[in-house]
């Protein structure tokens, strides 16, 4: 039986091809890729690449400057927060969130729209594994290509799970029986209709939007297109914590709002979504209000 794709980068002894991360004394990150016979410089000196091929992960080595640096290879989370970008990339923290509460599963098939520089691609792909299936769009072909250069060289080469489409999902989704549907975009109300006929009953829709308004549109489009059940939203924010014998408090820097999750399961056709039992706050459609339920939901 063979290995799933990109899990001999990811175990054993350094080999020439594999990324190294580097950690200095202070805690600072460098990335690099093995190759024979070159150097790693620093401003503290330099070592050869060969000093690391075939050494075990968890290696030390010393610099000409005589600086030890920690050698292990880039956890994805790492990964992604240094590769090129063309766009701005999905943080870990919501990449996680995406994958638990997306339910993302080994085998699943999943759309996603708004790829990126190929951050959450990466994470779907290692979940859905060899047997699933990812089809991305992106309207931005010098996005894709970035994407695509990222996640190929984080697995080694070609994802076979993975389709990559230049084009707006809405235009070009031909996908149907898809399980999970993540919308990555500046306008994901615009793409209900398309992917509502290509999700299984039961299946999610997850959206990513950066602000409240988009938020706000987004969710009322999905109560009003009346296939869902009512959507649930949230932001997760991150503090690390300072742990040095009596003093343990919070770091002074947090990563804190980057984008707004929501989530909502396709209806099984034909059913209308329960009445919701809470009512909107009073003047939660005022006048200047434009979306949909301009009518506040009265259906007036």
């Amino acid at each position: 039986m063979s290995e799933p794709t990109g899990a001999a980068r990811r175990r054993g002894p350094f080999k020439v091809g594999d990324q190294v991360q580097l950690t200095d004394p202070k805690g600072r990150h460098y990335t690099f890729t093995l190759e024979a016979g070159k150097n790693f410089h620093t401003h503290k000196g330099s070592f050869p690449h060969d000093e690391l091929i075939g050494a075990p992960e968890g290696s030390v080595v010393r610099t000409t400057g005589n600086v030890a640096y920690l050698a292990l290879r880039p956890l994805l989370p790492d990964y992604v927060l240094s590769m090129p970008r063309g766009a701005a990339v999905v943080y870990p923290k919501d990449a996680g969130q995406i994958l638990a509460f997306a339910d993302i599963f080994p085998g699943a098939r999943v759309v996603e729209a708004g790829v990126g520089s190929g951050s959450l691609s990466s994470f779907l792909l290692r979940a859905i594994g060899d047997q699933g299936m990812l089809h991305s769009y992106e309207r931005r072909a010098d996005f894709a290509e970035i994407a695509q250069a990222n996640v190929e060289r984080y697995f080694g080469g070609p994802h076979p799970a993975w389709q990559l489409t230049v084009g707006d999902l809405q235009d070009n989704l031909s996908d149907t029986d898809v399980d999970r549907v993540i919308l990555d975009m500046l306008a994901p109300w615009e793409c209900l209709e398309a992917v509502s006929k290509a999700l299984v009953p039961g299946g999610i829709l997850c959206c990513y939007v950066a602000t409240t308004t988009q938020l706000a549109r987004t969710v009322e489009s999905i109560r009003e297109i009346g296939c869902f059940n009512e959507p649930t939203a949230w932001e997760t924010m991150i503090r690390n914590w300072h742990i040095e014998g009596l003093a343990v408090r919070p770091d002074h820097r947090m990563i804190g709002h980057t984008g707004f999750l929501l989530t909502a399961r396709r209806l099984a056709d034909g059913v209308e979504p329960p009445m919701r039992r809470r009512r909107p706050a009073k003047g939660a459609y005022g006048e200047d209000y434009e979306g949909p339920n301009a009518d506040g939901g009265t259906g007036r």
